[in-house]
């Protein structure tokens, strides 16, 4: 018989039970689950709503319940419909009647999202801790690559110098804002809901913030309707999940580019790459790709979950059974994709002789050029025409602004003098954009210290 099946005269169509059941995907939260129910048979003692002698046995079943599901010794019942019933009806079974007296004063209401709370909470901390190892790879690639000049693009066009160094600090940044934001997820997820009920609470006198100290929780949430029907902390972590993943998304599509022979701005590692049946000298970035195709499936789990909260009543729907699998999924891919992409990047060898090349072409420096003219004391608007003549110029005769002679460059402005050259030159307008925020290898080389310091100071 159903653990609620008191009221009912017709057993539930085994279609019904099947349809119903969450245990297939929510067994991943057995931990969290017994970790609660310990917490609350202990509050429960204390507080003399239990004997001592039931605190005990439910204590010690459930931690025997415990080891034998990590051992694999146990198998769930799918009629249990859930894990919550199926660690109590596992506990009944080897304790007796003390086992149908954890349930007091709580629901499964408050009970799942106390599980999920704690689970996201790991899985938040673990997002963090998988960002900062990526991080750190990106940093020591960046110290490595201080120098290395490459061309920066706009709209895919090649735009101005910049370093290698210099590009993969942006990348730094965007994982560092998704750092912080995990950190604001955490903050939010962490209030304890048991106590709730099913949505108004309970006239049992518990002591909530006993459970949430064992817990680990910093807060206990003030509402209990909102306890029990808030799902805002899972969308929150698919939304960072999302974010992560976009960024991931674009740093793969770089990769892909920069790896082709159109580019050959790196070289992919044997052992992140695949080949083809058909085409013996195909080297395919397969890991780039599929984190790229990945993305999609991270955002599917965020829209997914955000259609179902968007027209539920207050307080608990059975609709919000699907938050589980989207949480879930998006932490296997999330995580998974996080951790080769670092092990990927981290084996990538760069092509510096070709970044230079490539960054000497397609007028780069056309911006330093007029720059230069500025500092003959010409408007920039006017300096800005000038050496869009010149490139044009250039075009028309297939030459570089380097290569116009003196007098064909005075043929545009008369002040110009040999120092242009200098001035012009892809190591030279790298190095010289010395303000906070830019290319120069000084600049970036202060940023890589503190990012390195910020996460020091994360762990």
């Amino acid at each position: 018989m159903k653990l609620w099946g008191g009221r009912f005269e017709k057993a539930t169509n085994p279609a019904v039970d099947d349809f119903h059941s969450s245990i297939r995907f929510d067994q991943a939260l057995y931990a969290q689950d017994i970790a609660g129910s310990m917490a609350h048979a202990r509050m429960l003692g204390k507080q003399g709503i239990l004997c001592a002698q039931d605190t005990e046995a439910i204590l010690s079943g459930l931690e025997g319940i415990l080891a034998d599901i990590k051992a694999g010794n146990v198998v769930f019942d799918t009629a249990a419909e859930d894990i919550h019933m199926n660690v109590e009806q596992l506990l009944t079974q080897r304790i007796g009647e003390a086992g149908k007296r954890l349930h007091t004063g709580r629901s499964r209401n408050d009970q799942v999202a106390l599980d999920c709370r704690m689970y996201a909470k790991d899985a938040c901390r673990h997002a963090v801790s998988s960002l900062c190892a990526l991080e750190t790879v990106l940093l020591d690639t960046a110290q490595a690559n201080l120098h290395t000049v490459m061309p920066g693009f706009t709209h895919l066009q090649k735009a101005q110098p910049v370093t290698l160094a210099f590009h993969l600090m942006a990348y730094a940044q965007m994982f560092s804002r998704d750092i912080s934001r995990f950190q604001d997820c955490l903050s939010r997820t962490d209030e304890m809901p048991l106590g709730s009920g099913a949505l108004a609470g309970t006239t049992y006198p518990l002591d909530r913030q006993a459970v949430a100290d064992e817990l680990g929780f910093s807060a206990i949430t003030q509402n209990a309707m909102d306890g029990v029907s808030d799902r805002d902390f899972v969308l929150e972590f698919l939304f960072c999940a999302s974010t992560v993943m976009m960024h991931l998304s674009r740093f793969c599509e770089e990769l892909i580019l920069w790896a082709s022979d159109e580019y050959k701005f790196l070289t992919l590692d044997d052992s992140f790459s695949t080949g083809s049946s058909i085409m013996p000298q195909k080297k395919n970035p397969d890991v780039a790709e599929l984190i790229r195709g990945k993305t999609g499936r991270v955002y599917g789990d965020l829209m997914g979950l955000l259609t179902v909260m968007k027209g539920l009543p207050l307080a608990y729907n059975k609709d919000m059974q699907e938050d589980k699998e989207a949480l879930f999924d998006a932490c296997n891919t999330l995580f998974a994709c996080v951790e080769i992409f670092t092990s990927m990047l981290s084996t990538c060898t760069f092509n510096a002789p070709r970044m230079l090349a490539s960054a000497a072409g397609g007028f780069t420096n056309a911006t330093d050029a007029a720059d230069y003219l500025v500092g003959l004391g010409i408007p920039f608007r006017q300096a800005h025409e000038i050496i869009g003549g010149m490139v044009l110029r250039c075009v028309q005769t297939g030459k570089a602004l380097g290569d116009l002679t003196l007098d064909e460059l005075h043929e545009f402005h008369p002040g110009i003098r040999e120092d242009f050259y200098t001035a012009i030159d892809p190591i030279t307008c790298v190095e010289r954009r010395v303000l906070t925020g830019g290319p120069a290898p000084e600049t970036v080389s202060k940023s890589i210290v503190k990012m390195r310091q910020a996460l020091a100071d994360l762990s």
